[in-house]
């Protein structure tokens, strides 16, 4: 059967234009005027032809979110989204890929222990198309070599490191991890923060009994993002220019260290921000109860941060817009931190929410440009991710992920419209302008007007290429 997608403003990251799609086997076929008349006058009118009228709608590639956390194991507690309900989620808003994290496994394992444990978690349950980044937890000859093996049978091209937490790597550790990767042709992803830093202000506020929400900002502030941001980008300078990716920038103290190494010289590396660090300030945490809801690594800023970040979007000097999406219950999970916000789960909801707050900007004019807006939440994200043309994109030969988009309607955030299992939204009340109408996976309809319609296990787990930034 074929689909033609008619009379639809197409969004790419190079402009907005009308035209028809012509959709076959999963794949975007034709690109043109006038499909449905030409392919009657080709005959095709024998064939089934579904005809979706996209008159007045914007149509944008499917979404690219290349940083989640499905089922994802904190020690203290789970997320509450698994693969399942977690891409439904993803898909309600508009999102056809993610690239998941993988969660630490046991003490000394290999990195194949935690490939073979998300495999089991992902497959058959993920309604959108998946791939794994691999992680990091100790280093030693086999893991290293590991690396590689995975690369190449399992389409992993990217791996994570800490510099913080139970498993967070010193210095010599992640200059191994970091020539190895240069070597085999694979993305380091790092969570930059500096461990000493922020284990000092944690002990020291517990001690002092400053143990609410508002104090988790003040325990990780901007410098020790800031700190961990310079050294890991010099580290991978010093590692032949190794390909890094900084996730979840979240300061304006972190961007101006990208900056400097943007001024040397320095290729190879990407960074991503979400949409947290964009719209929302740490004077949420002055509430104890509603702050636990942003208890989150690194956490909310200052305003002066999310103007930063918005102007290095607008200027083109970061890569991404992705969501780590790490969604807890705030009813029972966050409570652990009711009385000490150390023992909170560290994480929010996000996946749904992403892709509609940030065309409800573009499209108003607010900071980004339609086809800025298609570039760092689908076109770069495939890139990063080594999935481009597959994904990412509106082009002959790409896979037929699509969304349709009323840019005109109005609707309000809340947390009942929401998909995931998390019991609330940050944006909750939040007006944005834009409604997803219709999302296509492969050519399959599996969003209608807010309606997931989708099957169970109809995701497809994808084995990646390079990274653009190891190119």
């Amino acid at each position: 059967m074929k689909t033609i997608v008619k009379n639809g403003m197409l969004c790419t990251e190079s402009g907005v234009y009308e035209a028809d799609i012509l959709i076959e086997n999963g794949v975007i076929r034709e690109i043109g005027t006038g499909l449905a008349e030409h392919e009657s006058k080709l005959g095709s009118a024998d064939a089934e032809i579904e005809i979706v009228d996209a008159s007045g709608k914007y149509v944008l590639p499917g979404a690219v979110d290349i940083h989640t956390h499905m089922d994802l194991d904190v020690g203290i507690a789970r997320v509450i989204d698994d693969f399942y309900t977690g891409t439904i989620a993803a898909a309600c808003g508009g999102t056809t890929s993610i690239v998941d994290h993988m969660a630490f496994g046991p003490k000394d394992c290999s990195l194949w222990h935690q490939v073979r444990e998300y495999h089991k978690l992902a497959d058959g349950n993920a309604v959108v198309d998946y791939g794994f980044h691999g992680v990091f937890q100790h280093v030693n000859p086999q893991v290293l070599e590991e690396m590689g093996e995975i690369a190449e049978k399992e389409g992993i091209t990217s791996f994570k490191v800490y510099m913080t937490y139970g498993y967070g790597l010193n210095d010599k550790e992640l200059m191994q991890i970091l020539t190895q990767a240069k070597k085999d042709g694979i993305l380091i992803a790092s969570h930059c923060e500096n461990d000493g830093m922020v284990n000092y202000y944690r002990e020291k506020f517990v001690k002092e009994g400053h143990t609410q929400p508002r104090y988790q900002p003040l325990s990780r502030p901007a410098e020790t993002e800031a700190e961990a941001v310079n050294r890991f980008l010099y580290l991978a300078e010093s590692a032949g220019e190794a390909p890094v990716y900084v996730v979840h920038l979240s300061s304006k103290q972190g961007l101006m260290e990208v900056r400097r190494a943007r001024r040397r010289g320095q290729k190879h590396f990407g960074v991503e921000t979400c949409p947290q660090y964009l719209f929302l300030t740490d004077d949420r945490y002055a509430d104890d109860q509603e702050g636990l809801k942003a208890i989150m690594a690194p956490p909310l800023r200052k305003k002066e941060d999310n103007a930063a970040l918005w102007q290095a979007l607008e200027d083109g000097e970061l890569d991404a817009v992705a969501t780590d999406h790490c969604p807890f219950t705030f009813a029972k999970q966050k409570q652990q931190g009711a009385k000490d916000f150390t023992q909170c789960p560290s994480g929010a909801p996000g996946v749904e929410e992403r892709l509609p707050l940030m065309f409800s900007e573009a499209v108003k004019g607010e900071h980004l440009t339609i086809p800025q807006l298609v570039h760092y939440l689908c076109t770069n994200p495939a890139r990063i991710a080594g999935l481009y043309p597959k994904k990412g994109t509106i082009q002959a030969g790409s896979d037929a992920d699509l969304v349709l988009i009323d840019p005109k309607k109005e609707w309000t955030i809340t947390t009942e419209k929401m998909h995931g299992n998390a019991d609330y939204t940050c944006y909750e009340g939040r007006k944005v302008t834009g409604s997803i109408e219709k999302v296509f996976l492969r050519g399959q309809e599996i969003v209608s007007d807010g309606t997931f319609t989708g099957t169970r296990g109809e995701g497809q787990y994808l084995k990646r290429g390079t990274s653009s930034l190891a190119e």
